[in-house]
């Protein structure tokens, strides 16, 4: 077909002579280049933008657009995940306090409402690009002395340094749009497709945090390995989101 001949080149013009943020040729001049209809050449971006190769930005152009980073359903921190996608994490702390556990947090973490929580708040970051903002919440009774020294650059890690290391958890997922506080913080527009995760991660039979995360949803694809059906916790009984 002779979209797929458009479709290659400007592939390959994407993996080998252009970088994040240029513009491609116009339809004009790829219809002329090929020797096809403008609506033949619009078939072969209109496969790139759906697989995220391209964006179309009105009234200024196409242009090769950021690859969406994985994110696998397992735990592992954000750090470690950024580091194996050959990108430098870090993390902009906004908040690390106590605080009497909501209802909903209690719930989530199987203690009574009012009791002591670590609430950590935080921007994660990969190549100095905010990626995703995280609020965490541990409770105190499981670990004392998290915020002692600060809020420490790994949370998974503190707890596995505290004997508790994490062996399993549960995500609920869902798509919506940013609200302003969230897309300031991410460097987006208001209203942005945001990918949220609620995790409750366990130690055994010991619920260690809840977690409430909104990835940008330009910079994200969800990948999940699945199984076969097994009990499930979520969403705790007489719990919300």
């Amino acid at each position: 077909m002779k979209y797929v001949t458009v479709r290659d080149y400007l592939v390959e013009l994407i993996d080998t002579r252009l970088s994040v943020g240029d513009v491609v040729p116009s339809e004009r001049e790829l219809a002329e280049r090929f020797g096809v209809s403008r609506m033949t050449v619009r078939q072969a971006v209109d496969s790139l933008v759906s697989s995220g190769r391209l964006e179309r930005r009105r009234g200024s152009g196409t242009y090769v657009r950021a690859p969406k980073v994985d994110v696998q359903s397992r735990i592992s921190s954000f750090s470690e995940e950024m580091r194996q996608r050959g990108m430098i994490p870090d993390t902009r702390v906004l908040r690390g306090e106590e605080l009497p556990a909501t209802p909903d947090v209690a719930v989530w973490l199987g203690i009574e409402p009012g009791e002591s929580v670590h609430f950590i708040y935080r921007v994660r970051l990969a190549d100095g690009i905010p990626m995703a903002v995280e609020r965490t919440w541990i409770s105190t009774r499981v670990m004392p002395d998290l915020l002692a020294n600060g809020v420490p650059t790994s949370i998974y890690g503190a707890l596995a340094d505290a004997g508790l290391v994490p062996t399993w958890g549960e995500d609920a997922i869902e798509a919506l749009s940013g609200d302003a506080v969230i897309c300031e913080l991410l460097h987006i527009p208001v209203g942005s497709p945001l990918l949220a995760i609620n995790r409750r991660t366990y130690a055994d039979d010991l619920a260690v945090s809840y977690s409430r995360s909104w990835y940008r949803g330009d910079r994200y694809k969800l990948w999940v390995p699945i199984s076969g059906p097994r009990r499930t916790l979520y969403p705790p009984r007489g719990g919300s989101r």
